[in-house]
């Protein structure tokens, strides 16, 4: 990279919140790609000739690749430059994009997936890592998080929109063309603006043990909950894989903890503050990647929206994560202590699932799935955008990525088993309460009919689970971060141990 790429170390870079538009529209194009797809599959899967059972790959190849490249994505940015990886990666999502809008049977459709997936991996650490090492200043790093945690969390509802959209009017091909335009310009202006500090990269050689051995077992974990949602928790296939994902991921970290320059180094997990974050935002996407799908599922077979009305039904549930994250988040960021946001976050979201689990088919959308939507949105808002901050806050530069890495896998592993998890527990009771109640249905449209109250009933159960994994992350979130206010107390830095409960300087991203 030139010279012109890089900036003086302690002094701000002029052009940072221009970068942040850059950066924002690579993480809007990368979170819309999770849920746009969803919108055009049925559609794409006509086209193509993909089967029932094949149909699952188009969204499995993606997240096999996405997930289990996330930590090589994030080593990556940190030892070529993050700026550098940014640009690749937004790059090859583009290429990826145009394969898969123009596929023309199921082998190029999957492969053009699992290649997303792939710079998908590079692009979302490094976007992640840029702001971290770009936003030094605690106000200005709360208003920099507080806009990329909305997005964050926004961003899959805004893509059943325009998923909607564009496969209503124009055509399925065009959830994947629309991503060439957001890389182009996004690729474009951050070759233009961002300039990384110096002596940022970590140029230790590449720990390829650690790459193997990361990369399979995640990749190992994501396929054995996408396989048990398809097959079963006690399919041979998925036993297999969940236990050769512990073995290798217990290898892995025996193997991190001996070589001189690990992929992961345990210093940026074992601190408690990092570590709580992780655990809390996986469990809560866990929550909420679940809910996505039943809501979708919900209002266009039960209630018979369209997939734009549907979109349209997500905007209270927006409008609540881009206020809680750009409002109430990025106010209070610097004036309480983060874990005062998150526990409180998750637990109104909590209410917000709480409100849903009493789902009927008559259920009216203003009295119960709109306050339910915007009180989870308000929730998850407040308590991402702390956590976004904190996961990267006080980490050396040298570890920016692979920290930033670690959020992207909490996050696209919480998915995986979000959807895995509560999908069987609501199928569970749909199966349990038609098999109760089908025997004194009469006529095809009384079966019909308890068909679609098993349906709601299966997406409550699940819900229902959910208020209780919300629950449990917010008290991970009030027991585990110690961390004080950004300013006034201080973060420690990719060392293990506590924070310190001290009014000090926060050590923001040193050079």
């Amino acid at each position: 990279m030139s010279e012109t790429a890089v900036k003086a170390p302690g002094v701000p870079d002029a052009g940072r919140w221009k970068a942040l538009v850059f950066i924002a529209l690579a993480q809007l194009m990368v979170v819309l790609d999770a849920t746009i797809v969803n919108i055009a599959l049925p559609s794409a899967q006509q086209d193509l000739g993909i089967s029932d059972g094949n149909r699952q790959w188009v969204v499995t190849a993606y997240a096999l690749a996405f997930g289990g490249l996330l930590l090589f994505g994030g080593r990556i940015a940190d030892l070529w430059g993050r700026k550098r990886t940014f640009v690749l990666g937004l790059a090859g999502f583009a290429v990826a994009s145009a394969l898969g809008g123009a596929a023309t049977n199921e082998a190029m459709m999957f492969g053009s997936r699992a290649l997303q997936g792939v710079f998908g991996a590079l692009l979302a650490p490094a976007a992640l890592s840029l702001l971290a090492v770009m936003f030094t200043d605690a106000k200005e790093r709360a208003k920099a998080f507080g806009i990329y945690g909305a997005i964050a969390g926004g961003g899959g509802a805004v893509g059943l929109i325009l998923g909607g959209f564009l496969t209503e009017y124009l055509n399925w091909r065009w959830t994947f063309f629309v991503n060439i335009p957001f890389a182009i310009v996004a690729a474009a202006g951050a070759y233009l603006v961002i300039r990384e500090p110096q002596g940022s990269r970590n140029r230790s050689p590449l720990d390829i043990p650690g790459v193997i051995l990361s990369t399979l077992g995640l990749v190992a974990l994501v396929y054995g909950f996408t396989r048990a949602e398809s097959d079963g928790w006690s399919d041979a296939v998925t036993v297999g894989m969940f236990v050769g994902s512990a073995v290798l991921l217990l290898a892995f970290v025996l193997v991190e903890s001996r070589v001189r320059a690990p992929l992961l180094p345990l210093r940026v997990i074992t601190e408690r503050n990092r570590g709580g974050i992780y655990l809390s935002l996986g469990l809560a996407i866990i929550a909420m990647f679940g809910l996505f799908l039943f809501l979708t599922y919900y209002l266009q077979i039960v209630k018979g929206y369209s997939p734009v009305r549907t979109g349209f039904a997500f905007l209270p549930m927006i409008a609540g994560m881009i206020t809680g994250s750009t409002q109430i988040g990025t106010r209070l960021m610097t004036r309480v202590a983060p874990r005062l946001l998150m526990g409180p976050g998750f637990l109104v979201a909590a209410v917000g699932m709480l409100l849903l689990t009493q789902l009927e088919i008559d259920t009216s959308y203003a009295a119960v799935l709109l306050p339910g939507m915007l009180l989870l949105g308000l929730g998850m808002g407040t308590a991402f955008m702390p956590a976004m901050s904190l996961a990267t806050m006080g980490v050396e530069p040298r570890d920016s990525g692979v920290a930033s890495a670690m959020v992207n896998t909490s996050q696209q592993v919480g998915g995986a088993i979000g959807t895995a998890l509560l999908n069987t527990i609501a199928a569970s009771a749909t199966t349990s309460y038609v098999a109760d109640h089908i025997g004194g249905a009469a006529s095809r449209s009384q079966q019909r009919l308890v068909q679609l109250e098993g349906q709601v009933q299966g997406y409550t159960s699940a819900i229902w689970f959910a208020v209780g994994i919300l629950v449990v992350a917010a008290a991970i979130a009030l027991t585990f971060v110690n961390a004080g206010r950004p300013g006034g107390t201080a973060v420690t830095g990719s060392g293990s141990g506590d924070a310190v409960e001290d009014e000090l300087p926060v050590p923001v991203v040193a050079h």
